[in-house]
């Protein structure tokens, strides 16, 4: 079974000529993700086999980090890595407090009201703002949108895939 990969941030550009990249966090623990002697994978688009790399140094700057990997010593060497993706794997996720989920713990997850009434599948997760809201595919017709909030979602167990949730009135 080929081994599951989570995105940790995209390479977005160089920075300066001493080898420095320029990454689009995509985790929610950067500090974790791009602190120094950290492994990452670097996956690029071509699809090639992730290259293990190592962070040398890493800072916050305008939204992204600045990282330095070890052995990558000038801008040539980082140059054909602009819109790779730095990845771990999924052993290597940070262990999260009760009652935090990973999407990828959400996708998938069947939906049942706490009447009995099963609405469907889980298959994306939406971030408008406020709060995240969850896409629901019925066996057929139309998705379903709910809302993220205590008053909806009751109870989430990733161990059977399944969410249990109260339908507020005028919710479907």
């Amino acid at each position: 079974m080929p081994q599951i990969l989570m995105n940790v941030g995209k390479i977005v550009n160089t920075h300066g000529i001493k080898g420095e990249i320029k990454v689009l966090p995509h985790t929610d623990f950067p500090e974790v993700r791009f602190a120094e002697r950290n492994e990452l994978l670097l996956v690029t688009a071509d699809g090639k086999a992730p290259l293990p790399v190592i962070v040398q140094s890493s800072r916050f700057h305008k939204n992204m980090y600045i990282v330095k990997l070890e052995g990558y010593d000038n801008i040539n060497e980082v140059e054909k890595f602009k819109g790779s993706m730095l990845k771990v794997t999924q052993e290597d996720v940070v262990e999260l407090p009760e009652n935090e989920y990973y999407f990828h713990q959400i996708i998938g997850c069947k939906v049942v009201t706490d009447e009995g009434k099963e609405l469907g599948v889980i298959t994306e997760i939406l971030i408008p703002g406020a709060n995240d809201v969850w896409v629901v595919q019925p066996a057929s017709g139309k998705s379903i949108l709910i809302p993220v909030i205590d008053d909806v979602v009751l109870d989430v167990n990733v161990k059977e895939q399944k969410v249990l949730v109260h339908i507020m009135e005028g919710l479907l």
